[in-house]
This record gives C-alpha cells, sequence and structure tokens, in this order.
C-alpha cells in the first residue's frame, strides 16, 4: 500500500494532466487506495480490471517490441525468485524465528522426556518398584536408576553418590534401605527386624521385585542415558530461549516471562503480528476453540489463554483472575509494541522486522545503556532514515495545515455572505416600514376631509337625498381606494410577520 517513487514518476508521465474523468485500474485495492491519495486519480480494482491484467500478461511479448516468448518467462521466473526469497530469507535481524523454532522446540522436548522418563519407569520399575515413590522427579528417576544399575550392588559405600544426585541424605538412606528390603530378596538385618542372612517380607501392599539380567540392564542405563541428555539440552535450550527473548522483547520478558511471551509470539506468527494486535485479542490468544464453542453455545466467553500460565494470574484470587488477565493484556500490548517498533536501524519500524539488539558494540543499541535503547546520534547508521522520517512527518503536518487554512477561509467567505444577504433583508424592511408610514399619514389626513363632507349635508337636511342619490364615478374612486389600501397594508403586515418567524 506504498506508493513508490518510479511508479509514481510512470503515472505522472502517463496520465494526461485533467485527471478527473480518468479511471486507472489497478490489482491491489491498497495501491489503488495509495494512488488516489497521493495523486487524486480515481482507481478500480476487481472484475473487468483482473481479466485485463491477466490479458495483458498473456499477450505481454506482443505487445512490447524486442520482447521475446523466452525472455518473458525468464523475467517472470527472476521476479517469482526475489519475491520468494523476500518472503523466506534469513534476516539475522529477524530473531523472532528463532524464537518460534525455540519454543516448539522446548514443548516437544518437554512431551518427549516425559513419555520416555515414563517407559524408564515402566521398564525399571519391574526390578525396584519403591524408587518411584522415593524419587517422583523425571530426570532425578533416571539418574538414579543408571546410578543403582542392579539393587544387589547397592551399598554402604554408594551413599555418597547418591546423596549428590538426590541432594538429600535422607532419601538417599531412604533408597538404600528400600534396596534392601524388597519382595523377594534375601537382605541382611533389613529395617523390618528380620533376620540377618533370611528373607525380608515387605508390606503385602509393595510390587514384588524381581531379578534382571545384565542385557536388560545395560538396555536400561543406555536408555536412561539418553534421556539424561535429552533433560540436559532441554536445559540448555531454555537458557539460549532466555538470551534470545531478553534481546528481542526485553519488555515483555520482563513483564510476564521469557516462556510465556515466547508462546505468546509463536502463537502470533512474529513479534510484528503480536504487536499489531488488539489487548482483546491478546488475553485470549491461545483460547480460540474455547472462544468459538462459547459463541455457538451462547455461553460465557473465555477470560484468559496463554497468558494465564503468567504467574500474576496464577497468584491472584478466582474472582479477579479476570479483572487482572484484562490488564495485564493491555501491558503485554504496550510491551510488545515499544519491543517492536523502538528497535535500531533495521528494526520493523523500517519495514524489516524485529533486530537483534543483543551485539556486541553497546553503541548498535544506544549509548551503552543495554538492550533496547533507542539510538541517538552516537549511532550515525540511522542519521539517514532519522531525517527521513522527520522530513515525512513534516509534510504531513504541512498538509494538515494548508487543508486547515482551506477550511477557515471557506467558513469565512461563509459568514460574509450570510452577513451580506442579513443587511439586504433589513435594508428591504427598512424601505417598507417608511412606505407604511407615508401611507398612514395621507389617510389621517383624508379622514377629516371625509367628516367634514359628511357634516355638511347633515346640516342642510339633504343627508338621506343624498345617500339616495349615487355617487359620480370619481368619487366612487375616492371611496375605494382607501379600503384597497387598508387592505394592502393588513397583507404587507402578514409578510413581515411570516418574515420574522421565519428568520427566527
Amino acid at each position: 500500500g506504498v506508493l513508490h517513487e518510479d511508479l509514481r514518476l510512470l503515472l505522472d508521465t502517463a496520465l494526461p494532466p485533467k485527471r478527473k474523468k480518468v479511471v486507472l485500474g489497478v490489482g491491489d485495492a491498497k495501491m489503488g487506495a495509495a494512488v488516489l491519495e497521493e495523486l487524486g486519480v480515481q482507481c478500480q480494482t476487481g472484475g473487468v480490471v483482473a481479466e485485463l491484467m491477466r490479458g495483458i500478461r498473456l499477450h505481454f511479448p506482443a505487445l512490447v517490441r524486442g520482447l521475446t516468448a523466452q525472455s518473458a518467462a525468464k523475467a517472470q521466473l527472476g521476479l517469482g525468485h526475489s519475491y520468494s526469497r523476500a518472503k523466506v530469507k534469513f534476516n539475522v535481524h529477524r530473531v523472532d524465528n528463532m524464537i518460534i523454532q525455540s519454543i516448539s522446540l522446548l514443548d516437544q522436548l518437554d512431551k518427549d522426556i516425559n513419555t520416555f522418563s515414563m517407559r524408564v519407569r515402566e521398564w525399571y520399575g519391574y526390578h525396584f518398584p519403591e524408587l518411584i515413590k522415593i524419587v517422583p522427579e523425571n530426570s532425578m528417576y533416571c539418574r538414579v536408576a543408571k546410578f543403582i544399575g542392579n539393587r544387589r550392588e547397592l551399598s554402604e559405600e554408594s551413599l555418597e553418590g547418591l546423596e549428590e544426585i538426590v541432594m538429600d541424605s535422607a532419601k538417599a538412606q531412604a533408597i538404600l534401605e528400600a534396596s534392601r528390603s524388597s519382595m523377594g530378596e534375601g537382605g541382611s538385618g533389613g529395617p523390618g527386624g528380620g533376620p540377618a542372612g533370611g528373607s525380608v517380607l515387605c508390606s503385602p501392599r509393595a510390587p514384588p521385585g524381581m531379578d534382571i539380567s545384565p542385557l536388560d540392564l545395560i538396555n536400561i542405563e543406555s536408555f536412561s542415558r539418553r534421556v539424561i541428555s535429552l533433560s540436559e539440552y532441554r536445559r540448555g535450550l531454555q537458557e539460549y530461549l532466555r538470551s534470545k527473548m531478553s534481546q528481542v522483547a526485553p519488555s515483555l520478558s520482563a513483564l510476564i516471562g521469557e516462556v510465556v511471551g515466547a508462546r505468546l509470539i509463536s502463537h502470533a506468527g512474529s513479534l510484528t503480528n503480536l504487536a499489531k494486535y488488539p489487548a482483546s485479542t491478546v488475553q485470549i490468544l491461545g483460547a480460540e476453540k474455547a472462544l468459538f464453542r462459547a459463541l455457538k453455545t451462547r455461553g460465557n466467553t473465555p477470560k484468559y489463554g496463554l497468558i494465564f500460565h503468567s504467574t500474576f494470574i496464577g497468584r491472584a484470587a478466582a474472582k479477579n483472575k479476570g479483572r487482572i488477565s484484562r490488564y495485564l493484556a493491555n501491558k503485554c500490548t504496550i510491551a510488545s509494541r515499544i519491543d517492536c517498533f523502538s528497535g535500531g536501524c533495521g528494526g520493523p519500524g523500517r519495514g524489516d522486522g524485529p533486530t537483534d539488539r543483543g551485539t556486541s558494540d553497546p553503541t548498535s543499541a544506544g549509548v551503552g545503556t543495554g538492550p533496547g535503547t533507542l539510538p541517538t546520534a552516537d549511532n550515525p547508521p540511522c542519521a539517514p532514515q532519522a531525517n527521513e522520517v522527520v522530513a515525512e512527518v513534516k509534510r504531513r503536518q504541512e498538509k494538515k495545515e494548508k487543508k486547515k487554512k482551506k477550511r477557515e477561509k471557506r467558513r469565512l467567505e461563509a459568514l460574509a455572505a450570510a452577513a451580506e444577504e442579513a443587511q439586504e433583508e433589513t435594508e428591504e424592511m427598512e424601505t417598507e416600514n417608511d412606505v407604511g408610514a407615508k401611507k398612514k399619514k395621507k389617510k389621517k389626513q383624508q379622514q377629516p376631509e371625509e367628516s367634514e363632507a359628511e357634516a355638511e349635508p347633515e346640516k342642510n337636511g339633504l343627508q338621506e337625498e343624498e345617500e339616495e342619490q349615487p355617487l359620480p364615478k370619481k368619487k366612487r374612486k375616492l371611496v375605494a381606494e382607501p379600503e384597497q389600501e387598508e387592505e394592502e397594508e393588513k397583507k404587507k403586515k402578514k409578510k413581515k410577520k411570516k418574515k420574522a418567524v421565519a428568520q427566527d
């Protein structure tokens, strides 16, 4: 969705200067939005555009002079290779890939070590069944089984070696006593109080221990050695994961731990994807099945997913787990965004993914303040990119200021036009009021004349005769004119009232 300079130059040269009626066909909707924003050209995507592009691709050698079908095929192959290489290339700065693989291998090792340890317990338990209850830990059980071998050969001399493995003298003594008092074996003065050299029986609930051949014992010892090596490799892998997480996502690992943070990154696909997720998604990340089941059955949605393994939620009371998970998801989102977008020169802020900030040179990650610090003026490779970012921010601010000025100008023009209209209306009202006042004066002058004219016939006793006689035409007109003027004034007053109500 970013318009490249070369593409912008091509469109500027190819498109006509009047672009209002031009419609540009674009294959990608995001690219069409970028072209519309930058150049102001209407873009169309999908439908006919896809068919046209397919036809152009098919007949491209015929449309371009000097281009053969063989060279076009080679160009397409090279483009495909470069695109695939850009997608799956190994970038030393994208160490979140190493974190994803490490946490996946760690989970798989946990399952395998658990399965293999259970197999050693079952296999060696036929010979020494009491050892399972004394040593419940898997890796320690394999070490003890490898050290003891045949339980008949266990004596007081090997007690020190057992104490080094078990790290407890009482437990080592219990192993030694259990090896002497196992059912079906002879012991010399066991803890059960049996005679020396006689057979000492254990409790009836204890399983019997059988003899084991040297070949079986060799196979058990070799298998135990493999399980021990796997557990040691798992321990080293966990240290490697802890170091990588402190380099890539120090804020996230400090907040919820290395293992939980790595699981969140692995489930999201990358640190960049995790940083783009909202807090509500991070909260239920890993509980998608429960969420969709709750939506389907209209039940209660889950309150937490992978984030439940954090110690903050584990130590909280049952009624506060939901609140703490929501609060912790908000903080995890902020921490992942800080780790992802505040990197060095090759950081994902430039589209290259998270950076490996754990370099040997402290100035590459800032002024020697540890991993994850922001680059400063002492870090010269970041200067060109910082200048580009500053220039882009300034350009956006200038655009916003221009738009604000245009809006202010339009608003002032609209206010000026409204003021002019209001002034014209007031002038019209004043003229109408002057005309009405003049007409009222004329009416007042005509009324006394009429009253005098009416009084004279009354005095002479000729009023009835004049009423019976019709008036001449000129007098009729004079009498009718004041009545018409009164009606017109009434109509004008009504119109004025309507205008005043409309203006209010």
